[in-house]
């Protein structure tokens, strides 16, 4: 019955009828579509036919991005926000839930302190934490000029990356299997880099001043997690949007930091840009960056494992997937082959958002 009705809200959505949903049926909803894999486009569309009985908030829409809703859907939520504003509140949470599964507290404010403090003084000491070593990057780039999230294959870019003495440097490989030595800031297209600290960093750093709060828990990889909000103003922003190697725009954002719950560990960070002005070709940014224990040499290390970056100028969209692979330790005798692996499943780096129990406050001024 609930494949049924779930089968008739998405055709009634495809024919064009309005639907009239409360919030429960909408995460529904949702989560169907996630597992059926619908294109993000046409979710999006139909959830502007969608007609809300109850209250949405920002919290419920970052819980459904966290379950693998796309980047327009979320948008097409966050426009029925200023509609609902003054309908009731949904009970949280109304999917049913087995009795393997109970609601677990979220951390006191001591606790969400001291869970901060810990991964501030990670980011800020990871990179001398790290050994030298080399590794092989791969790069995916993908493109879909009808902006409605139909990627295709652009060109697979390998890199040789050595670090150094706290030091990255790349050299390429090669390019759709072909040997080259071309320079990576040569090849054109979208790039990106500081996976190896520098973006955790700029997060933590002191006079970056961003503001954290505690969202949810979730299961990533097999592991739960904190999940934490956090924001960074534009004016102690330090990240840079550069179009076409000849703009250069420093916008402020938003993203999450995911931190084990039992141990001091960051194993995924992301951002996501704010106050991009109309002007400036790039219309949107988005980065994911996933860490993962690898051995060097008999020793376990936090490193980079995948990234993922987003950009869309007008109808145009990329997408970046970057792995990392064959670390090895640095030194003459390393080798590594170029071999370009398989990409990693899309399915083993989702997460799953776990029960929660009634959620915190939040600070005033956090959206």
């Amino acid at each position: 019955m609930r494949l049924l009705a779930l089968t008739l809200a998405f055709c009634l959505l495809l024919t064009g009828q309005a639907m009239r949903l409360n919030l429960g049926q909408l995460r529904t909803f949702l989560r169907s579509s996630v597992q059926l894999q619908h294109d993000d486009k046409r979710v999006a569309d139909y959830i502007k036919r969608v007609a809300l009985s109850e209250r949405i908030t920002e919290r419920d829409i970052e819980e459904l991005a966290g379950e693998g809703i796309g980047p327009r859907t979320v948008e097409a939520l966050r426009a029925l926000i200023p509609a609902t504003a003054n309908m009731p509140s949904a009970t949280r949470d109304t999917a049913p839930r087995t009795a393997e599964q109970p609601r677990i507290p979220g951390p006191s404010d001591a606790e969400q302190k001291r869970l901060i403090a810990d991964a501030r003084d990670i980011a800020l000491n990871y990179t001398k934490r790290l050994p030298d070593f080399i590794c092989l990057q791969v790069t995916r780039r993908y493109v879909d000029p009808s902006g409605l999230e139909v990627f295709q294959l652009a060109d697979t870019l390998a890199a040789r990356l050595s670090y150094f003495e706290q030091k990255e440097n790349y050299k390429t490989v090669s390019v759709n299997g072909r040997l080259t030595d071309v320079d990576m800031d040569k090849l054109g297209g979208a790039t990106s880099s500081g996976e190896f600290g520098s973006m955790l960093k700029q997060i933590f750093e002191p006079e970056t001043e961003a503001e954290f709060w505690w969202e949810r828990w979730a299961k990533l990889r097999g592991r739960v997690v904190h999940v934490f909000g956090y924001r960074v103003r534009q004016a102690r922003s330090k990240w840079h949007i550069v179009w076409q190697r000849e703009l250069d725009y420093v916008p402020g954002y938003r993203g999450l930091i995911y931190i084990d719950k039992d141990v001091p560990v960051i194993y995924r960070v992301t951002l996501d840009a704010e106050t991009l002005p109309p002007s400036f070709p790039i219309q949107e940014a988005r980065t994911q960056l996933d860490y993962e224990y690898t051995d060097i040499s008999g020793s376990e290390f936090l490193l980079p494992l995948r990234a993922e970056m987003r950009m869309r100028e007008g109808r145009f969209l990329v997408r970046n997937n970057v792995e990392f692979r064959n670390y090895r330790k640095f030194g003459a005798e390393a080798t590594i082959t170029y071999d370009i692996p398989d990409e990693l499943s899309a399915e083993s780096m989702k997460e799953e958002t776990l029960p929660q129990a009634t959620p915190r406050a939040r600070p005033p001024g956090k959206k």
